[in-house]
């Protein structure tokens, strides 16, 4: 899947505390979502389907990938 990301807009989480070690998301078009380092904003990024970004943020909700 090729998405374009040159108009999307890029923001940080507000719980980040500005530093370097964030990932930054974009609400791109067709409801996708882009992750992307905070620390390489030109390199690559991850782009998921709704669906896959819905499971990952409610996997996150429920803690399932909290560290032991």
């Amino acid at each position: 899947m090729t998405v374009d990301l040159s108009g999307a807009h890029w923001f940080k989480s507000s719980r980040s505390s500005g530093g370097k070690e964030c990932v930054e998301v974009a609400f791109l078009d067709r409801g996708h979502v882009g992750i992307r380092d905070s620390k390489n904003p030109t390199g690559p990024a991850l782009v998921f389907t709704p669906s896959e970004w819905d499971a990952f943020t409610a996997g996150v909700n429920d803690s399932q990938f909290d560290h032991p």
